[in-house]
């Protein structure tokens, strides 16, 4: 059953039980309907509550229904709100923990509420880019006034029962339980009362919609929202059509404001925007799905870990387990490196608390969490170790026979490689099955992609282990198979060779990096070697002309290279940056230097339109991504879009890659990909359409 139906002396209670958050899918629906008319029939009920199980009220829709029929069969939820409000006996719901969207308007139709303090309030389909299509825009503002409700649903933020119910003259919550224990016997005394006052008095039952709503500016007030929520929704259109919506329920009766709602829902459910929202919302539960690791597989318990290597990276990975609350002991060869890495990590969390975003005490807190050694021997005692070394086999190959002597049974073993072959890492210990690849994007601490390398031989439970590690330090996970540069790297190889073959044939820096900045990606790829370090890319060419000596590259990356350009940190890569500033500005030497190698080579520049630096770009990430799910790579193509998504700034309202190209049609991209090979200039063998892409696109399909 997904909603249980009890009776407790003359009140029933219908209690919501669709794990994990009681969604309101249709049977839930339909059992709710079934209870009300059950406990309307009985002569013996005099009040009715609603609640939920478990440890939610109601999350709103089954996400398992997101574009399917079964979303708007009947009872629909706006049936279901029609009944609980023309219900002839009172309906209270009582709310705790969560209670969001659909289980928020369920709760407005209802005619008196009851919540736990510290219950989670909120309307977040605009995340979805969506607007509450269930009444939420019409009864909210009734319930609580105009400006908060705007604010809440614009934002789709969530807001806690307590500060709610302190707003003045809100009508959302009768009154608040003393706890979130004592909610069921107190709404059981709650709903006795107000139903034996409906018998006597036989008054009509209080209704959200029929509550007044204006706003005492009016149409100047939503002209003022109105220019605020444009400047800040660029590309979501979502956010203006609540406006639209929340005013409509200040100028129209109740019903036609209902109606208008509805119209703009539904406009916005085939909205790209909306799709590309939709798929970002299921694919990243999406990742944490194992295809052949059950959900319940047993995890190994991780109470303290140690991090080798106190750089850049070093620092970042310790301070997400410190954030966590997780002990970290971090090595490293020179005590002078020690005390640079541990001064930066001070430096990063200072920071945090001048803008008032970290507490003192907790800074304090993590800082205790924190400790330092010289010696392999103090990591005996840690349950996962992860090394972020040089990027070189041969000081892997090193660090790792070291933890392989001194890390104790059963301790997880994890390399922060972003290129390298993690079985030959586990190769060089005794235990493979607990060697995994545990891949962080700088700057760790902030950025949320983890790549999850896993092995031939890595077991399952360390598998499930560091997917769960992952989550409590609130990372995105997405597992990826062993091979060059895993998922996200191994794509944005191609990308760079496209970039760099732009530059060959006309394009200056300058305009490649806006072409694709115009498209949405957060930044271009000359700006984006710049921040990561040219000498990066340029070790790898040098490993590729030994391991792949046919891959064609431009020259022009080694030429910068050759200059001491390496980007930020030396204050001249692709652009030169002045101290202190992260400012790209175009460098003359560099445009000399890109004209010298195209003479050099023979080739004389021509025009190069926005569209065609875009295409190439984004396509070559898809013709590589089709590669590395027919090889195995990845298990989905949502994973693909969520590594570009959290790693690489691919626009979210585009949805990832995989998901833009289908969008597109994959016979589209395919054509402009045969097209792309007719230039003499690019490299005609990577266009060839890779055989899943070819094989989708002449069936008309898509990814996923």
């Amino acid at each position: 059953m997904t909603a249980e139906y009890k009776v407790h002396g003359a009140v029933a209670v219908i209690t919501l039980n669709n794990p994990p958050v009681n969604g309101l899918g249709l049977s839930t629906r339909r059992a709710v309907i079934e209870g009300l008319n059950k406990a309307n029939a009985d002569a013996a009920v005099q009040a009715i509550v609603i609640t939920g199980a478990g440890k939610a009220f109601s999350g709103g829709a089954d996400i398992k229904e997101f574009g399917k029929e079964s979303a708007l069969q009947e009872p629909n939820l706006h049936t279901v709100i029609a009944q609980l409000e023309h219900s002839s006996k009172p309906v209270v719901a009582a709310i705790h923990s969560v209670c969001m969207g659909g289980g928020l308007e369920l709760a407005l139709g209802c005619h008196y509420r009851m919540a736990a303090p510290g219950t989670l309030v909120a309307l977040p389909e605009v995340k979805l880019g969506l607007l509450p299509g269930a009444g939420g825009t019409q009864r909210l503002p009734r319930a609580i006034g105009v400006e908060p409700a705007l604010n809440m649903i614009v934002s789709g933020e969530s807001i806690q029962s307590d500060m709610l119910a302190q707003i003045p003259g809100q009508k959302l919550f009768d009154k608040l339980s003393g706890s979130a224990q004592t909610l069921a016997a107190e709404v059981l005394i709650f709903a006795q009362e107000v139903g034996e006052r409906h018998v006597a008095g036989n008054e009509p039952l209080p209704l959200v919609r029929d509550l007044q709503c204006k706003h005492p500016k009016g149409d100047a007030y939503f002209g003022f929202v109105r220019n605020m929520v444009k400047g800040m929704s660029k590309n979501y259109p979502a956010p203006l059509k609540c406006v639209d919506a929340v005013q409509a329920a200040t100028k129209r009766k109740f019903q036609d404001g209902l109606d208008f709602e509805r119209e703009l829902f539904v406009n916005l459910m085939w909205t790209p925007e909306s799709r590309a929202l939709r798929h970002l919302f299921m694919a990243e539960r999406a990742t944490t799905k194992i295809a052949d690791i059950p959900a319940d597989t047993p995890v190994r318990n991780i109470q303290k870990v140690g991090v080798i290597g106190a750089g850049t990276m070093g620092g970042g990975i310790s301070m997400n387990f410190l954030n966590a609350g997780i002990p970290v002991t971090i090595l490293e060869t020179k005590a002078e490196a020690l005390e640079r890495g541990v001064a930066t990590i001070k430096k990063n969390y200072e920071a945090q608390v001048k803008k008032g975003k970290l507490k003192e005490d907790k800074y304090a807190q993590r800082m205790a969490l924190l400790s330092t050694t010289l010696s392999y021997d103090d990591l005996k005692d840690c349950d996962l170790i992860i090394e972020a070394v040089f990027e070189e086999l041969g000081v892997k190959e090193i660090v790792f026979k070291q933890l392989d002597a001194v890390a104790k049974p059963g301790a997880i073993l994890a390399s922060n490689t972003s290129t390298l072959d993690v079985d030959k890492i586990a190769a060089f210990t005794s235990r493979p099955q607990d060697v995994v690849g545990m891949h962080f994007f700088s700057p760790a601490n902030v950025m949320k992609l983890l790549e999850v390398v896993r092995g031939k031989a890595t077991a399952k439970d360390v598998m499930a282990t560091v997917m769960q590690i992952a989550k409590k330090i609130k990372k995105t996970a997405v597992v990826s198979g062993v091979c060059d540069g895993f998922i996200g790297n191994r794509m944005i190889e191609q990308y760079s060779r496209q970039a760099g073959f732009l530059l060959d044939e006309g394009a200056t820096p300058q305009q490649v990096d806006k072409a694709v900045e115009k498209f949405g990606f957060a930044m271009g790829p000359f700006r984006m070697g710049d921040l990561a370090g040219n000498d990066i890319g340029w070790a790898i060419r040098k490993r590729r002309v030994v391991e792949k000596p046919g891959m064609k590259y431009s020259a022009s990356a080694d030429r910068l290279c050759e200059l001491g350009r390496f980007g930020q940190k030396t204050g001249k890569g692709w652009y030169d940056y002045q101290a202190g500033k992260r400012d790209a500005i175009p460098s003359q030497e560099v445009l000399d230097m890109i004209d010298a190698h195209r003479k050099a080579i023979g080739i004389t520049p021509r025009k190069i339109s926005d569209e065609e630096i875009v295409q190439r770009l984004v396509f070559s990430l898809v013709n590589e991504g089709a590669h590395i799910l027919e090889d195995g790579i990845a298990s989905k193509s949502g994973d693909i879009d969520m590594v570009y998504l959290t790693g690489y700034g691919f626009p979210i309202y585009r949805g990832g890659p995989m998901h833009y190209a289908s969008e597109l049609g994959l016979i589209n991209v395919v054509q402009a990909m045969q097209r792309f090979a007719q230039n003499p200039h690019d490299d005609a063998k990577f266009w060839q359409p890779a055989p899943l892409l070819a094989r989708l696109a002449a069936e008309g399909q898509r990814f996923a």
